[in-house]
């Protein structure tokens, strides 16, 4: 009996000691009370519209640059197109010219200019 008498009362400390750790491990992750929760979670909000508005500030400062780049390159190539097409005019002009030139040789020398 005496061996019996012993494994109750192991088992009965077991007990104990397994409900007294059970306890100390519900108390230490039990969740908060509800001011402690509406504070955590109005800490977090603040938190996320700081973030949020620093990513904005980001994003609206990249979208200037950007727009900078594209008006400067839009202005480099409109640039570009003008001297091009001051260009274009330059040698019709001087076709036309040459043109005239041949005209009147062949005027001159008493030719009729043939059509093209």
């Amino acid at each position: 009996m005496s061996d019996r008498d012993s494994d109750i009362g192991a088992f009965i400390t077991g007990f104990v000691v397994g409900g007294l750790v059970g306890a100390a491990v519900a108390l230490l992750l039990a969740p908060q009370s509800g001011e402690e929760t509406r504070t955590l979670i109005r800490e977090k909000s603040i938190e996320l519209k700081e973030e949020a508005g620093q990513t904005a500030a980001e994003v609206r400062a990249r979208a200037e640059r950007l727009a900078q780049d594209a008006k400067a390159r839009a202005e480099e190539l409109q640039r570009r197109g003008q001297v091009v097409l001051e260009e274009q005019k330059t040698r019709l002009g001087e076709a036309v010219e040459a043109g005239k030139k041949v005209v009147r040789r062949r005027r001159g020398e008493g030719e009729e200019p043939s059509e093209a």
